[in-house]
């Protein structure tokens, strides 16, 4: 009952569906998982194979029963969906069967590459083309960009970073233009969440606006508009 009161809440707009379970998706490396977990946990090297050993089983026994039931609970209420670090094309159509609109974080070429062509918009974290490449050893996002099959940035754990990545993907060769950058981060994701009053400059919208100028080569941002009202 508690789950189905939070899935029919008018702010929730968005579920992602996530497993990160060692071994598969964003963690198929091991080291990588046990480089994270072990540094945010502070495990001793036995602690830390205690834990492997428990979140796979708990993979086992939760992961799909549970994750048919969020998507089927999001889907009742008319919540947009978006997948996790799909890797396989699987992975790919398990979450087009979904009904999902977005393929957040995929971690290899094929499977972005097969959520693109699914219909679903493939999101990458801005830090990603900020950094040059993926903290966890997966997919780059400017490989992604290069290929014409990145529609969204996210800010992920650096808000800042939108803008910069705006920037890198206009930047980067082959490049995205002006317009085609900035929808990465309004436009594009306002479309996947089904939010149809805000996105872009058009009459009748919200008017929710950043100005912005270019300085040594990195948009700074300028002033703030919301619903036409500045406030910044």
């Amino acid at each position: 009952m508690f789950t189905e009161l939070i899935a029919a809440h008018p702010s929730l707009r968005l579920v992602s569906v996530m497993d990160h379970t060692p071994g598969q998706r964003q963690f198929v490396k091991y080291e990588k998982y046990r480089e994270y977990y072990q540094g945010k946990y502070h495990l001793n090297d036995a602690d830390m194979e205690r834990f492997i050993h428990r979140q796979k089983m708990n993979g086992e026994k939760y992961s799909d029963a549970f994750s048919k039931e969020i998507v089927g609970l999001c889907q009742k209420q008319g919540v947009a969906l978006a997948s996790h670090d799909d890797a396989t094309l699987e992975h790919v159509k398990e979450s087009a069967g979904f009904g999902m609109s977005i393929a957040e974080f995929p971690t290899t070429e094929v499977a972005a590459v097969g959520s693109h062509q699914l219909g679903l918009k493939v999101l990458m974290g801005a830090p990603n083309i900020v950094r040059g490449g993926s903290h966890s050893g997966n997919i780059a996002a400017a490989d992604l960009a290069k290929k014409g099959v990145l529609d969204i940035l996210s800010s992920d754990y650096y808000p800042s970073s939108l803008l910069r990545a705006v920037q890198g993907l206009i930047d980067m060769e082959g490049g995205y233009s002006l317009p085609e950058a900035v929808a990465t981060v309004s436009l594009a994701p306002a479309q996947a969440v089904n939010l149809s009053d805000r996105g872009q400059i058009k009459e009748g919208l919200r008017a929710d606006l950043i100005q912005v100028k270019s300085i040594n080569d990195q948009f700074v941002v300028n002033q703030v508009l919301r619903a036409g009202k500045r406030v910044f």
